[in-house]
């Protein structure tokens, strides 16, 4: 006789299989960072607008959150580039070269390196952004702390816990909110140590909390922003 299936097992592995699915149009391992940047700049040449962000996690908030409004990225001719970090917007903005000249950029960086993309911008020639502003003017929108902390306060603490219960992943939370590193810390910087510890179940939470973000019209200003600066 076959030993039963604890109630409710089913139904986590399923979830989770579905989730996996869903980011399967993603490369993942040592070498997703370096493939995922040459697959978006294969498709460079037809691009009308480039979106520059720093991996690939953002890659998938930002297309998840077009298709949330309805938006069809490919056929407006914009292209998602996952970087490589920050470190890498002066270099990838110089091998542009003068294409630069004939797309419309864009992209997000976080506030702690908003000043490496305001030198990466002045030395390819695209502006002299000093501040926030300039930046935003030359279509490049800035995260409070980085795009996960941005999601987490859009989608608020109990939302966030509700979606990792939803996945079957809020006792390996309980778990780490138990460690004595994370016993006491705030919420937000448990959840985002969380959900970052490890490539694919940050992709994933990217893509969940989007979505989620997306059906309560909570999304998170920069990411809104970066959207209307790309919009045909």
């Amino acid at each position: 006789m076959a030993t039963p299936r604890p109630a409710g097992s089913w139904d986590v592995g399923r979830r989770r299989e579905l989730a996996r699915q869903a980011l399967e149009g993603y490369v993942s391992g040592p070498d997703a960072p370096v493939q995922a940047t040459a697959r978006a700049l294969a498709k460079i040449e037809d691009a009308g607008s480039l979106v520059l962000v720093e991996g690939i996690s953002d890659q998938i908030a930002v297309e998840t959150a077009a298709l949330g409004r309805g938006r069809d990225l490919a056929a407006e001719r914009v292209v998602v580039v996952p970087i490589g970090g920050a470190h890498a917007i002066g270099r990838f903005l110089t091998t542009l070269g003068p294409l630069h000249t004939r797309v419309r950029l864009a992209g997000l960086c976080d506030r702690h390196e908003a000043e490496i993309y305001r030198r990466g911008l002045a030395t390819a020639g695209i502006g002299s952004p000093r501040t926030q502003e300039d930046l935003e003017g030359l279509g490049f929108f800035v995260c409070v702390d980085d795009l996960e902390d941005e999601l987490i306060r859009a989608v608020g603490i109990d939302g966030v816990e509700a979606l990792l219960d939803s996945q079957g992943d809020l006792g390996s939370f309980r778990s780490l909110q138990g460690q004595p590193a994370w016993r006491g810390r705030e919420a937000g910087a448990q959840l985002r140590r969380f959900m970052g510890s490890g490539s694919r179940r940050k992709s994933r939470y990217a893509r969940l909390l989007v979505e989620t973000a997306v059906a309560r019209d909570v999304l998170p200003r920069p990411l809104d922003t970066l959207l209307a600066a790309v919009r045909a």
